[in-house]
């Protein structure tokens, strides 16, 4: 028997290992969807009075912690304050909370009973509520104009359609859902078969408490969501609160719909493509280290914590976020020791706290879930200097947010206008027939890394750049230039080996190689 439970507690240690390292290897950040039994929010529920959200959201809809468990499951109950309080923690930091935090905790730790079907409003309505916030922002015009330029509530999700799994975490499931059936959005709920409830309940025996526990991380999320707003941060849309079979004000937050970062796909993307998520990135990295609610870190930033949006990488995932700066006392240096698996660091303690520490966490995992891989490979040879000094500078924790931001975007003024190209006053070996309103339908051909994964589409900042890369190519015979172009203003250009299909195409220029010119 002893050699038994050896033997399952090796196999467990290996398997965490294994997930462990398949984690480091960017695997996926959802789960196979499977057999499991999810109770999502359209399914046995109860349109609760009032259903549309107001117009931001409020800490004050948690709903109250009941008394019926505090004695018997007390380790369970504080684990509850205590991400009660965090909550509470970001939402007093506005300006109309201060000197009332503990009289709000106190009502919403309130023990009274609510009438069955009452929503819980309280503290909004007793409160002077800040009005001039902004409202939650829509990305697009086409949203404002379906959302009206508020948020969305329960209404708004009483009738969705398409509805998709997309996967899920430890705590949260995430659906993809079309609204009014044009208007594609995404729905996080706590998953009841996930890893946080299913331990939870096995060891605490209490369903509706565990989903508290669970449901204050969205909670936190979406809190976070409406303080931080910024381009790389997910859109929140909204939220609901419904009853679900036997738990009440079961929440869904609504927000903006990413598709999953695939780093094995990014790897084979073009490399202005991969250069803008990183400059994304420490846009997003730099507004944390300033945010409102001070230094904030990503204590989980795995690239599955991110999701693009039209190319534009944003933090989706933001419950294991942080503002808390490690406390720490002069006389013990290991307090402020920050361990990474390649290597550690030791931050200096200022005023008993780690100097810097949340902001130096995410520039190295920035640095080594990111730029090592993303920026300097394919990069124009010109800006290969300033990337590699950025992956070194980053990697040694030299620079700080706002030093390595100001040397990304001067990357890319480089690089959008053109300066990063040899300054060639000679003629070029060949010469090119110029045809307006013209296109090549076939005689493609690849390359890497391309837009284009069955030909040698490839952004240009000019025609003479497009001329060195066909010349670049053994079987470039032509060229188009189309009329696309990139998120920097260079132009989509597709290169071909011959020029026997060419068919009228208005807007496009081709370019034939039609002798070699003279030396």
């Amino acid at each position: 028997m002893k050699r038994r439970k050896m033997v399952v507690a090796a196999g467990f240690c290996l398997s965490f290992l294994m997930g462990t390292l398949m984690n480091l290897l960017f695997i996926p950040g959802f789960e196979p969807h499977g057999e499991r039994v999810h109770r999502h929010h359209h399914e046995n529920r109860q349109q609760q009075p009032d259903a549309d959200a107001p117009a931001r959201l409020h800490v004050d809809e948690l709903p109250p912690i009941e008394t019926a468990t505090v004695g018997r499951l007390p380790e369970l109950q504080r684990q509850i304050s205590e991400r009660l309080d965090e909550v509470l923690r970001y939402r007093q930091r506005r300006a109309h909370w201060v000197g009332t935090g503990p009289l709000e905790r106190r009502r919403l730790m309130d023990l009274e009973q609510r009438g069955e079907g009452e929503t819980y409003k309280g503290i909004g309505k007793n409160n002077n509520y800040d009005q001039s916030q902004p409202t939650v922002s829509i990305a697009t015009k086409s949203h404002r104009e379906f959302t009206r330029e508020s948020v969305l509530g329960c209404s708004s999700i009483d009738n969705v359609t398409n509805v998709q799994y997309l996967g899920s975490g430890y705590t949260k499931a995430v659906y993809k859902a079309t609204l009014n059936s044009s208007f594609s959005v995404a729905l996080k709920s706590v998953d009841f078969g996930g890893h946080d409830m299913e331990n939870c309940v096995k060891k605490y025996g209490s369903s509706t408490d565990c989903y508290k526990l669970a449901s204050f991380k969205i909670v936190k999320e979406m809190t976070l969501m409406e303080r931080l707003q910024h381009p790389n941060i997910l859109k929140l849309y909204g939220y609901c609160y419904q009853d679900n079979n036997d738990i009440k004000d079961t929440v869904t937050a609504i927000t903006e719909l990413g598709s999953p970062l695939e780093m094995i796909q990014l790897l084979q993307t073009p490399w202005e493509e991969r250069f803008r998520i990183c400059l994304s990135l420490m846009r997003l990295l730099q507004y944390l280290a300033h945010s409102p609610l001070g230094s904030v870190t990503l204590l989980d930033f795995r690239p599955r914590q991110f999701v693009l949006v039209g190319g534009v990488l944003k933090v989706t995932d933001l419950d294991d976020a942080s503002v808390e700066e490690t406390p720490c006392s002069p006389s013990s240096p290991s307090d402020c020791l920050m361990e990474f698996p390649a290597r550690n660091f030791t931050l200096p303690c200022h005023k008993g706290r780690c100097e810097g520490i949340n902001e130096k966490r995410n520039i190295y995992n920035a640095y080594r879930f990111f730029f090592t891989y993303l920026l300097p490979h394919s990069a124009p040879s010109a800006l290969r200097p300033l990337l590699d000094k950025i992956v070194n500078s980053t990697g040694e924790l030299i620079w700080g947010t706002d030093e390595t931001l100001v040397h990304l975007e001067k990357v890319l003024d480089i690089y959008r206008n053109g300066h990063y190209l040899k300054n060639n006053t000679q003629t070029h070996k060949t010469e090119y027939k110029r045809v307006l309103d013209a296109s090549i339908a076939a005689e493609n051909y690849r390359c890497w890394p391309s837009y284009q994964h069955d030909g040698c589409l490839l952004s240009v900042f000019s025609i003479d750049e497009a001329i060195d890369v066909c010349e670049s190519h053994a079987q470039c015979r032509a060229f188009i230039m189309t009329n696309q172009s990139t998120w920097t203003g260079h132009q989509l250009a597709l290169f071909k080996t011959g020029a026997a299909s060419m068919k009228a195409a208005p807007g496009k220029l081709a370019y034939i190689r039609v002798g070699a010119a003279e030396s």
